[in-house]
């Protein structure tokens, strides 16, 4: 586990030769980045589709921070089309979208009723 964290660092140039470390590599800057998306929107990553990462992927000033060399990488390393592996990465952070600090549908309707 630890080497398969390490090799998810870029600068260090460890090899991802097992499953655990290129979904690592793969999971981390998207998650960052499926985040960040769920909190500009009302209703969280409930409804995010991968139409709106990427368009959000397009726009530099929006979560500057998150490479986004490594998102078009990940997917490529495990095989996938970018769609879906941003569905996959949203589908696994759902279920825990409260955890995450992000909104949810029900939220928002509550919102809405006030």
């Amino acid at each position: 586990v630890i080497e398969a964290i390490l090799s998810h660092a870029e600068h260090l140039g460890l090899p991802r030769d097992t499953p655990l470390k290129r979904t690592l590599f793969a999971c981390d800057e998207l998650s960052g980045f499926v985040h960040a998306c769920g909190l500009v929107r009302p209703d969280g990553i409930e409804t995010l589709e991968p139409k709106s990462v990427r368009k959000k992927l397009k726009q530099p000033s929006f979560a500057a921070g998150v490479h986004r060399d490594e998102v078009y990488a990940g997917a490529e390393l495990l095989g996938l089309e970018l769609d879906e592996h941003i569905r996959n990465v949203v589908e696994a952070l759902r279920p825990i979208a409260p955890q995450l600090g992000l909104r949810t549908a029900a939220a928002a309707e509550a919102d809405a009723e006030v």
